[in-house]
């Protein structure tokens, strides 16, 4: 129990009891004083509140405190081994970790142990137990995941200086005595992250990569390319990169504002195979699988900039400079059907996460309609008019991917009846949502009212520019299941995913303002059983929390009213 609790019982204490009781109480009072006095000079941090996002399932606070300090020794089985190797650099610590002997619970004194334990399956993989008492902390699970998750809240039980990176040499740290059960609430957790309207560097995917993991998010779903770019090297097309990753500026302010004005400015980039391969490693490190998202058949321009052939327009195309939805999009002759597949081959082997994600959303069909080889081809493959093209180009890659033995990924317009077993993500509402169950898909919620990050925050005039209005509390207000669906239905929703479209983020630091702390929500809303969720004592939480961040440099919007 904290200093500041103790005096805090004692003022109940003095106005409950009679005034007999009150030089007693006060003698306490000074001596409670004098040690917190005294604590102010020590080197030792201590977390007087048990604070953490996203909300556990159970959390028992016990009485006194863990001390972790040089001294400190920590074990682990070899298969944790690597969590807690990141646990140590993570606090700075110079403890060493052993594999060896496991410290006894109940009469080790000094160490933190990491374990797997079969007996906690209930729990889920994804589950775990932690328990710190005054002599030793164990973080336990039934997989790696589980152990991993446990490890990030208990980064969360330490005093936020741990967060600043600085050596921890010669410092000592308390953690608050608990018990805490956990699982989540979801298997899909997320955020989007579109590096195509404006590239992202590594590094920075890397930071985004870590915040995701604070958070116990599982999935990033990488949005590569588009209209405004291609940011995946692909060997057997070079010019996807040498021409598509490029444009020769950038529309300023929004793309319905006539007449248009331009910053002059190339901009673009693109990772190599690679750097792909490093970022996937260290993502599969921190238990996030990467989605890749290669859209297909609409939002190509940038492709198209570079191999026209693959298109419908008469002239050249360059990689777009404006925002909304372009009319370029491929055709469906042969060589194209090829071009996508090659593609989606090299995607394969750079990213092995069972999901692949084809996009499919706002294609424009004016080319097609005024395309007279897509007609003849229309009329070879039986095809009876446009709206039947997209159905079919989804189901042929929705074929090539599931021969690969991955699971096709899109948004709500590739929906139709022979997709069952793909996931679709729904950004338009519930029946969207409803349908996609029906017909045998799982779900991943994405609405745009709720959790699209590119929304203002607050007052249009006191924030940078952006659209809608999508302010903090209406984030994690956001319930994702519909009430009409059956028990039965409702296990096809696999979970939220926060949405980053950078078309008016054109740095890592505009990123990070928009998307911290309704990212914070987002995770909370995904963990946590809706039944445990409270807006007002998240945002009590969150207050310190944000502290976390400010130490790992994050550039997020500061909550200024929880009622905006």
């Amino acid at each position: 129990m904290s200093g500041d609790s103790i005096v805090y019982g004692i003022i109940n204490n003095l106005l409950r009891h009679k005034s007999s009781l009150i030089s007693k109480e006060l003698k306490m009072i000074r001596i409670v004083v004098l040690y917190l006095l005294l604590s102010l000079t020590s080197v030792c941090y201590c977390q007087n509140v048990i604070s953490i996002i996203p909300e556990p399932l159970k959390i028992e606070q016990k009485i006194g405190y863990f001390q972790v300090g040089s001294s400190t020794v920590i074990f682990s089985d070899q298969e944790t081994k690597n969590i807690a190797d990141d646990f140590a650099k993570a606090l700075s610590l110079s403890a060493e970790i052993s594999t060896g002997a496991p410290c006894s619970t109940q009469s080790e004194t000094n160490c933190i142990q990491f374990k797997l334990n079969a007996g906690l399956k209930d729990l889920g993989y994804e589950g775990y137990r932690l328990e710190v008492k005054e002599n030793n902390i164990l973080i336990e699970s039934s997989a790696i995941e589980g152990v991993f998750y446990g490890m990030q809240t208990l980064r969360q039980l330490f005093p936020v200086e741990i967060y600043s990176g600085r050596t921890a040499t010669n410092r000592n740290f308390q953690v608050p005595c608990c018990i805490i059960e956990d699982m989540p609430r979801f298997k899909w957790r997320g955020l989007n992250l579109d590096v195509s309207r404006h590239f992202m560097p590594k590094e920075f995917i890397k930071k985004y990569i870590d915040l995701l993991a604070m958070h116990k998010m599982n999935i990033l779903h990488w949005h590569l390319t588009d209209d405004q770019g291609w940011r995946i090297e692909i060997k057997k097309y070079p010019k996807l990169t040498s021409v598509g990753a490029w444009r020769k500026e950038t529309i300023v302010g929004y793309w319905n504002t006539i007449p248009h004005v331009y910053d002059g400015k190339v901009h673009g980039g693109y990772y190599t195979q690679d750097e792909i391969r490093e970022i996937v490693a260290y993502a599969k490190q921190r238990c996030i699988t990467i989605v890749p998202e290669i859209d297909m058949p609409g939002h190509v321009q940038a492709a198209l900039a570079a191999y026209p052939q693959f298109g419908n327009a008469d002239e050249p195309v360059s990689v777009w400079t404006t925002w909304g939805v372009s009319e370029n999009i491929l055709n469906i002759n042969e060589e194209t059907i090829q071009f996508c597949q090659d593609v989606l081959t090299e995607i394969f082997d750079l990213f092995p996460g069972q999901y692949i994600h084809i996009g499919g959303d706002e294609v424009n069909d004016v080319q097609w309609k005024k395309s007279p080889k897509v007609q003849s081809r229309m009329k070879e493959l039986g095809l009876k008019n446009e709206s039947e093209i997209q159905p079919w180009f989804t189901k042929t890659m929705y074929s090539f991917v599931t021969k690969n033995n991955r699971t096709l990924v899109g948004w709500e317009q590739i929906l139709n009846d022979d997709l069952s077993g793909a996931i679709i993500g729904t950004y338009l509402g519930a029946e969207p949502t409803i349908k996609a169950i029906r017909s045998g898909c799982d779900v991943v919620m994405a609405p745009s009212t709720e959790v699209y990050l590119d929304k203002y925050q607050s007052d249009p005039d006191k924030e940078p520019i952006a659209t809608g209005f999508t302010p903090l509390k209406k984030v994690y207000l956001y319930e994702p299941v519909p009430k009409v669906l059956t028990l039965s239905e409702q296990k096809h929703i696999l979970g939220v995913e926060g949405q980053v479209w950078t078309e008016y983020m054109p740095n890592t630091e505009h990123v990070e303002y928009m998307t911290f702390p309704r990212a914070c929500a987002i995770a909370e809303i995904d963990w946590t059983p809706s039944d445990r969720k409270n807006y007002s004592d998240f945002c009590t939480r969150l207050k310190y929390h944000l502290e976390r961040l400010k130490k790992l440099n994050v550039n997020f919007r500061p909550l200024t009213d929880v009622n905006e």
